[in-house]
Order: C-alpha cells, then sequence, then structure tokens
C-alpha cells in the first residue's frame, strides 16, 4: 500500500510499505480518508527525529522509519473479535493517543500523561497518510452524521486547543486573550467564541491576522503596533483579559499574557516553547496569577467536541486552506506550511 513515510529530516517519502494483517482481539483496521498536517509534523520534517523514535519506542517496539499522520478521520474496514464500539462501515475519528493503561497517571486518568506514552503517526507502526492503518479501538470514535470526513480529522487539533481553553477557566462572557493564530489559535478562537467567550487575537504575522479577521470571533490586534497591553487594558475597561491562552510558543506572547492578564487571572501555555523563556516572577505574585501548562487533551474528550461541531457552533473546518492528494504531501504541505511568509493555515491530505 502507498504511505507517506518519514526517514529523516527533509526526507518524507510517499512509497509502497507492507499492508497491515492480523487484528489483534482490541483492534480496528482502517482506511484513513483525511488527514491534517500538524505542527508536530513540520518540526519532524525540518529537524527530527525529535518524537518519532530512533530507537525502539518502551510502550510498543515502533522505530524509523515512520508512517504519519496523527490528524486523520477514517472508515473501518474490520474489528477483532472483542471490538463492540465500532463495526465495518463506519466513520470515526481517531484519538491517536497509545498509552499504557498502568502507570500512576493511567490509573489516574490522566492517560495524556501516560510515562510510556506513543502515539499514532509519531511513535507507532501505521499512521494517517496510508490506504490502511490500525489502531486499538479505544482510539476510534464513531462521527455523527452531522460531521464530516474532514471535521472528523480535525477533532485532534481541536481537542488540543478547546483543553488550552478549558484550563483557562473562562465562562460564558469573560474575555480570553490568544496569542498566535495558526492552527491551534485558530481553533481555540472558534471554540471560546462557540461556548460564548469574548475573544481577542493578538498576531503579529499579517497573513495570518487577515486569516483571524476572517474567522469574524472577535478582535484581532498586532502586538507590535504600539502596546498591546494597553490596547487590551482599553478594550477590557481598564482591567484587563480575564485569561490568556498562549498558543504561539514565543517568549514575547507570553510576557504580553502576563501582562495583559487581570489580577487573580489564568495564563494558559499552550504553545510548544523549543527553548527557555524568560518571565518576571514578581509580576505573577503582585497579580496573583495562575499560570498553567497544558499537554495534549484529556483522551476521553472526542465525544464531547464531536458533540459540539455537530451542533454547528464551532465550525472548524474553517481553518482549512488546501486539501491535497497524498502524493504532494511534500510539495503541498510541508514545504508551504514551513514558509513564513506562505498563506497555508492547516493543509489537509486526503490518504
Amino acid at each position: 500500500m502507498r504511505a507517506a513515510v518519514f526517514h529523516a529530516a527533509r526526507d518524507v517519502r510517499v512509497e509502497d510499505v507492507p499492508e497491515p494483517s492480523g487484528l489483534g482481539d482490541r483492534e480496528v483496521l482502517l482506511r484513513p480518508l483525511w488527514c491534517g498536517v500538524c505542527g508536530t509534523d513540520l518540526h519532524e520534517f525540518a529537524q527530527g527525529p525529535i518524537v518519532i523514535p530512533a530507537e525502539p519506542h518502551p510502550l510498543n517496539g515502533s522505530v524509523l522509519p515512520q508512517i504519519l499522520g496523527h490528524e486523520f478521520s477514517a472508515e473501518v474496514v474490520d474489528v477483532g473479535p472483542g471490538v463492540t464500539k465500532v463495526g465495518a462501515g463506519d466513520r470515526v475519528s481517531i484519538m491517536p493517543l497509545l498509552v499504557c493503561g498502568r502507570c500512576a497517571y493511567c490509573v489516574r486518568g490522566k492517560n495524556h500523561l501516560c510515562v510510556s506514552m506513543a502515539c499514532t503517526g509519531l511513535s507507532s507502526p501505521w499512521g494517517g497518510i496510508a490506504e490502511l492503518a490500525i489502531v486499538p479501538d479505544y482510539q476510534v470514535t464513531r462521527l455523527p452524521d452531522e460531521v464530516t470526513d474532514v471535521q472528523g480529522a480535525l477533532i485532534e487539533p481541536t481537542a488540543v486547543a478547546a483543553y488550552g481553553v478549558d484550563r483557562a477557566g473562562v465562562t460564558p462572557g469573560d474575555t480570553v486573550l490568544i496569542t498566535g493564530c495558526g492552527p491551534i489559535g485558530a481553533l481555540a478562537s472558534l471554540y471560546a467564541f462557540a461556548n460564548g467567550v469574548r475573544v481577542i487575537v493578538a498576531e503579529p504575522n499579517p497573513n495570518r491576522a487577515a486569516f483571524a479577521r476572517s474567522l469574524d470571533v472577535g478582535d484581532v490586534l498586532d502586538p507590535t503596533d504600539g502596546d498591546p497591553v494597553e490596547r487590551i487594558r482599553d478594550m477590557t475597561d481598564g482591567l484587563g483579559a480575564d485569561a490568556c491562552v498562549e498558543c504561539s510558543g514565543n517568549e514575547r506572547a507570553l510576557n504580553t499574557c502576563i501582562d495583559a492578564t487581570r489580577s487573580a487571572g489564568t495564563v494558559v501555555q499552550t504553545g510548544l516553547h523549543t527553548k527557555p523563556a524568560a518571565i518576571d516572577p514578581m509580576q505573577v505574585a503582585l497579580k496573583d496569577l495562575t499560570i498553567s501548562g497544558t499537554w495534549c487533551y484529556p483522551i476521553y474528550d472526542w465525544p464531547r467536541i464531536l458533540g459540539l461541531v455537530a451542533s454547528g457552533r464551532c465550525p472548524v473546518e474553517r481553518v482549512v486552506t488546501s486539501q491535497i492528494d497524498a502524493d504532494d504531501v511534500v510539495p503541498g504541505a510541508f514545504e508551504p506550511l514551513l514558509d513564513p511568509q506562505g498563506h497555508e493555515m492547516k493543509v489537509m491530505v486526503q490518504a
């Protein structure tokens, strides 16, 4: 079968690989439909292997080369004898985290913090940019009729974005500042707006700022044009944002969040930093701030987010800027998404 396979940095090949065979008791054979290219995939392509294991992974023995794709929807082809939640022909969305179920975090329901966590499409024999894949049954959730195949593939990044907003503790009528309007920032904006929260987006890139305005979910400002903190206070009767969700992984943006959040507010760091960031702890203390991190998402969140998308209140498909064939994944997805002046936001790949 054909699959997009990571071999090394700048070396992703669409090539023939052996088809999966031999379903386990609680395994599901899938035909992927659509798969998004994620920022993690871009980091792997540009600088990897990072997450992709160069040595056998402790959970499942997975090792390079790696079939890519962890944001995907699929059609069920076959199921193992112990699978009852889905059957052949069902459309499903994939929660790609692979967990041990036995460590201290898993038994406390914090499976996304599993000490030996792996991920389909990054540290697994299978991935979503392929003609077939095998996953355990706990990774699949049936798609409601109202949710399209493309929307189903966007549940994974939406779960990342939603977790950031949820950790901020905002409620209807609150104001949230979202720094960075890449795919996660855009989805966080849509999710917050769908939940009745006032949204302010800070984005210096003019292309992405224009995209943020096209979503029509709140105010958009350029943080390099004047003092963004004063502007946010002006927009909030001098108080500041109730919470900030930092989605860019940028030190300056993190400090803007700390300065722009009202006293007793919350700053959530969702964008991944590639190097340490300096902050002023005195500001955190004087303002009685809560600073929270997020890692992935609760693995049980799929039905809730699918329900929100099915309702039409959170049109996640609006972040999609291109849909391409798997054969074009490098020139059509990786290269334009890595271009800092590029216009792509979320590229969806048809497996």
